[in-house]
């Protein structure tokens, strides 16, 4: 949740993992992507948010040979990384953005680093949310002149970082693509609408949320009849046993941002006339867990709001 404006929420941007055969950028394919320090001009990056995955992108970006500005009011900057004293501070002069904060905040962060963009810039929102609040923040971007770029990064990023597979749409996908596919970062362009990306990701979250609700609640049925080994067994002819325990241990973790997330595809799905009931599933258990207390993402707050990150199109507010 955001204090003052300007202090960032913790959030991990992309908890999903990568569909096979999407058409890349530069960077190649998911977890292969090679950092190029040396082999491109030096690009200047101003990361807003350095918790555990603007981190760990500030830090590839560093060792890929850009010059990295970092701002964030309740986190220091990793080793190569230069802090800055605000967002418009951090901003100035950069080529690109990269804002990877919750989306609860989203708005509040380009309003901040407003002043400090200008025309030639790309600004990059990384932050999970849904079309109408990516498209709000291009609106704020827009009279600076810098370029926006929806980001919906596909995979989680930690263990990745920079080669984390991401969609890009809006004015400034395709710039977007051609500064950060050279330095290792697989990039599909989706084209100039911002909200394309982030919508082809809550699509994606309908199943991947609702996968997670059926073994959450399976597992527990199991459990409470006394044969919760059996099942688990049962479920991984179907799913790597890995996947089943990132689905129950992530759900936990990641509670409070992923009931946001839950909200937002339902917004999304009743957009396009479709009856969210698997995502309104999800939603209940996410909330379950959340009320249960168990161990969360640092910065994740109980009862977050996603209304308390500025103007929003619908009900939910992204």
């Amino acid at each position: 949740m955001p204090g003052p404006r300007g202090t960032y929420a913790r959030g991990s941007a992309g908890r999903n993992t990568a569909a096979p055969g999407r058409r890349r950028g530069a960077g190649g394919a998911a977890g292969d992507a090679p950092l190029t320090s040396g082999r491109v001009p030096p690009l200047t990056v101003a990361v807003l948010g350095l918790g555990e995955a603007g981190g760990a992108i500030a830090s590839d970006l560093v060792a890929a040979g850009a010059v990295v500005r970092g701002f964030d009011p309740a986190a220091p900057a990793p080793p190569g990384v230069e802090a800055a004293g605000d967002a418009a501070q951090a901003v100035s002069g950069c080529d690109v953005v990269l804002s990877v904060n919750a989306a609860t905040v989203a708005l509040d962060v380009a309003r901040d680093a407003a002043g400090g963009l200008s025309a030639g810039q790309v600004y990059a929102d990384l932050n999970t949310a849904g079309p109408a609040l990516k498209r709000a923040v291009a609106e704020a971007v827009e009279p600076t002149g810098a370029a926006f770029a929806d980001v919906a990064l596909m995979a989680p990023v930690p263990g990745r970082g920079l080669r984390t597979p991401a969609l890009v749409s809006g004015p400034g996908a395709d710039d977007f693509a051609a500064r950060l596919a050279p330095l290792g970062m697989p990039i599909e362009a989706l084209g100039p609408e911002p909200g394309a990306a982030a919508a082809r990701k809550l699509l994606r979250s309908v199943f991947m949320k609702g996968l997670a609700a059926a073994c959450i609640e399976s597992v527990r049925a199991a459990r409470a009849a006394g044969c919760e080994d059996w099942l688990r067994s049962e479920i991984a002819e179907v799913l790597d046993p890995a996947l089943l325990e990132r689905l129950l241990t992530g759900s936990e973790r990641h509670a409070t941002r992923r009931i946001h997330e839950a909200r937002d595809a339902q917004e999304l799905l009743a957009e396009l006339g479709i009856e969210a009931r698997v995502s309104a599933a999800a939603e209940g258990w996410l909330r379950q867990l959340e009320d249960e207390g168990g161990p969360r993402e640092p910065g994740a707050e109980r009862g977050a709001s996603t209304a308390d990150a500025g103007p929003r199109a619908s009900a939910d507010g992204r």
